[in-house]
């Protein structure tokens, strides 16, 4: 089969991957720990369960305007101006089946052939993916443990050029857990304030995944508000435990909203009507489910870095968001990917090598923490005994 030329630098999601290769395991027989997928192992929340299905029994059960109905557009707008301190209209929203979306439409309506995208490295591939398919170039600025895989500022700056089109930025990370402070976004804003003419990409789907502190966005930056040039990406999938529900959001200029929407007509012509009635439950209801979720997800956090730690060959830095460890693996004279087969085959755990995250991610794993105590603890101990018999390198 012949295809077109730009299918062969379209990447993938190796999460996808590694479950698939699970799964298959599973069906061998295998008792596999998902420690892969980032997927919130938690139910969605009954109220906004019943949010859904009392909106396919009241008919909701057609097409919606294509960027999101009004209610669900003017309840991420209060919500949005409200946790970022910003001004922001219902025109600026424009609602998603998920979050990938939002990436998708933004980079194709941003960046042409030739273009730069300055994105963090390692980092979450569909970025990386998307700026190879329009034809743009992907300049990397390394993440590193030693700075809390946060940005090098000198070489954020170096990295803009007169090519620079499009940056990105991704606060919580994934795969790192790393946080940008407020002082690093002032920085950041401080050295975009040079380059009036690039946009700004700011993934904030984990923004509520925060172990400590206040979230910082670049959009509460003077100059650099979604009425100006920056796209803010967020959604419901993780912060209410929504994956299947498909639905997310971007906020942005409302002349780029307008192209948006034109993409969304053209590819999946609007958001399922019952989920956006949904996702305005999980934003206009209680809030409690969210916190405990967190308090959860702060008790495997430490339980999974005490236990990495103490693995041979292994150190691995806390996370201050989302629900990832990305432990530094060196020590154990392994590379990433070989080490995550090994843990697959040998011991039943699945995670992911750095490596599907960007080159800068080698020497190091991703474990999802999206998974019982009890499950994290019998991982750690079957990667314990499997490490203990790998030959020395």
């Amino acid at each position: 089969m012949r295809l077109a030329g730009r299918m062969e630098r379209l990447g993938t999601e190796t999460a996808f991957s590694v479950l698939a290769k699970a799964r298959a395991l599973e069906a061998r027989g295998r008792e596999i720990i998902h420690l892969e997928i980032g997927e919130p192992d938690f139910d969605t929340p009954a109220h906004i369960v019943e949010a859904g299905c009392r909106a396919l029994r009241d008919g909701h059960t057609h097409y919606t305007p294509a960027p999101g109905i009004p209610e669900l557009r003017a309840a991420i707008a209060a919500e949005v101006a409200r946790s970022r301190n910003i001004e922001v209209s219902p025109e600026q929203v424009v609602v998603t089946p998920g979050g990938k979306p939002i990436m998708f439409f933004a980079i194709l309506a941003l960046v042409d052939e030739g273009d730069e995208v300055l994105l963090p490295n390692p980092a979450f591939p569909i970025y990386e993916s998307m700026v190879n398919f329009v034809g743009g170039q992907p300049v990397f600025v390394p993440l590193r443990q030693e700075n809390g895989f946060r940005f090098d500022l000198e070489e954020f700056r170096a990295g803009l050029s007169e090519r620079t089109r499009l940056v990105i930025l991704n606060s919580p990370a994934n795969p790192t857990g790393g946080v940008l402070t407020p002082e690093d976004i002032s920085a950041l804003a401080a050295i975009l304030s040079e380059r009036p003419d690039v946009f700004v990409l700011s993934d904030e789907i984990y923004s509520r995944f925060l172990y400590s502190g206040s979230f910082a966005s670049i959009a509460s930056e003077p100059g650099l508000g979604p009425d100006g040039r920056t796209v803010i990406l967020d959604g419901f999938s993780k912060t209410y435990a929504m994956t299947g529900w498909r639905i997310g959001y971007g906020v942005m200029p409302e002349p780029l909203a307008e192209s948006v929407t034109r993409l969304q007509v053209n590819s999946n012509s609007c958001t399922n009507a019952a989920a956006q009635y949904a996702a305005l439950e999980a934003l206009t209801g209680p809030q409690d489910a969210v916190e405990r979720m967190l308090d959860e997800f702060r008790a495997r956090r430490d339980l999974i870095v005490s236990g990495l730690n103490e693995l041979p060959g292994v150190e691995c830095a806390t996370p201050q968001g989302a629900f990832y460890a990305f432990p530094r693996i060196e020590g154990t004279g392994y590379p990433a990917q070989e080490l995550a087969d090994l843990l697959l085959e040998e011991a039943g755990v699945a995670c992911l090598a750095g490596t599907g995250f960007g080159r800068y991610g080698e020497g190091h794993l991703r474990f999802s923490y999206a998974n019982s105590r009890e499950n994290i603890a019998r991982a750690l101990e079957r990667a314990a005994d499997a490490l203990s018999r790998l030959p020395a390198r």
